[in-house]
């Protein structure tokens, strides 16, 4: 079986946002064993799985990244759409535009602490649209 079905997060400030449950919202009926990719189709903001029980790991990876990719830097040649679009296309180079989630029994097979983050790198990114691939039996 494989299903694919596009929806829009909604729109969230700068940071990472655990987005676990808007996810399983947006889904079907999940198969009893397999997989779930997930792809953003934007260059400014990023999925990743992290941390979700304690909010400070949110607020000190939002703190590192800034600090590892710096805005108004006198290098950066593209600058037309703002002092943070530049470092977002970096920060999304690293994080990475998809994610993979096994699924077992029916449900994600996340880490007892693990949780969908949406990496938001733009002080205004918008709504993100996300393409949601699942295959399984």
């Amino acid at each position: 079986m494989w299903s694919q079905v596009e929806f829009k997060l909604e729109k969230q400030n700068r940071g990472f946002h655990l987005i676990t449950g808007e996810i399983l919202n947006h889904l079907p009926q999940l198969p009893r064993t397999g997989i779930l990719h997930l792809f953003i189709k934007h260059t400014s903001a990023s999925l990743s799985i992290n941390e979700n029980f304690d909010s400070d790991v949110r607020h000190d990876l939002e703190s590192i990244f800034n600090k590892l990719v710096k805005e108004r830097e006198p290098y950066y040649l593209h600058k037309y759409e703002g002092d943070d679009d530049m470092p977002a296309h970096a920060k999304c180079t690293i994080v990475g535009s998809s994610i993979t989630v096994p699924i077992t029994n029916g449900k994600l097979n996340l880490g007892t602490w693990q949780g969908i983050y949406l990496c938001e790198f733009r002080d205004y990114g918008g709504n993100r649209d996300i393409v949601a691939t699942i295959t399984g039996e």
